[in-house]
C-alpha cells in the first residue's frame, strides 16, 4: 500500500466514524444529550466550588447546544466523505492533482480538531469546568480524539517522495 492510499483509508476510517457519531447522535440522543445537560449546568462539578455562576441551566439551551455539536459532527462527515472521494479519484493521478484534492479532508480533520479542542476541551472543560466531574467528563474521549485527528492532518499532508509515486 503506497502513502496515498494510506492517507485515503484513514481520511476514509475518520469519515465513516463521525458518520457513527451524527448517526448514534440522532438515534440515541438522550444518552449524550445528559452530558451536554450536566456538563452545561455544572451539577456535577465540585461543590461551592467559585465558577458556578457559568452554569447553563435553560433545557432549551442545552438542546440548541447539543444540536449545534451534532450539526458540526455532520459537517465534518460530510467534508471527509467528499475529501475521502476526491482522493480516491486523485489516487493515480499527478502529485498536483493529489495536492488539489486535499481541500475538503483538511477541512473536515481541522473542524474536527476545532470540535474537540474548542467545544471539549476549552469550553466544556474549562469554562463549564468538565474536569472536575467524575460521572460526566468527556475530556478523555475528545483528547483522543483531538490526537487521532491532528495526527491524521499531519499524515495527509506530509510531501511525497516524487519518484515512489511514479513508481505506484
Amino acid at each position: 500500500m503506497n502513502l496515498r492510499h494510506c492517507q485515503l483509508s484513514l481520511v476514509a476510517a475518520c469519515a465513516l466514524y463521525m458518520a457513527l457519531v451524527v448517526f448514534n447522535n440522532l438515534t440515541d440522543y438522550a444518552s449524550n444529550f445528559q452530558l451536554v445537560q450536566h456538563v452545561l449546568a455544572m451539577d456535577t462539578t465540585f461543590a461551592g466550588n467559585s465558577g458556578l455562576w457559568r452554569a447553563v441551566n435553560s433545557s432549551m439551551i442545552h438542546h440548541a447546544f447539543y444540536a449545534s455539536i451534532i450539526l458540526w459532527e455532520a459537517v465534518i462527515a460530510v467534508l471527509l466523505v467528499q475529501g475521502s472521494w476526491h482522493l480516491w479519484l486523485a489516487r493515480a493521478h499527478s502529485t498536483a492533482a493529489w495536492l488539489a484534492a486535499k481541500p475538503r479532508a483538511n477541512a473536515g480533520l481541522t473542524l474536527g480538531l476545532l470540535l474537540w479542542f474548542l467545544a471539549f476541551i476549552t469550553v466544556g472543560g474549562e469554562w463549564f469546568l468538565m474536569w472536575q466531574s467524575s460521572k460526566w467528563n468527556g475530556l478523555g474521549p475528545a483528547l483522543r480524539m483531538f490526537t487521532v485527528m491532528g495526527f491524521m492532518l499531519l499524515f495527509l499532508n506530509l510531501p511525497e517522495d516524487r519518484a515512489a509515486v511514479e513508481q505506484s
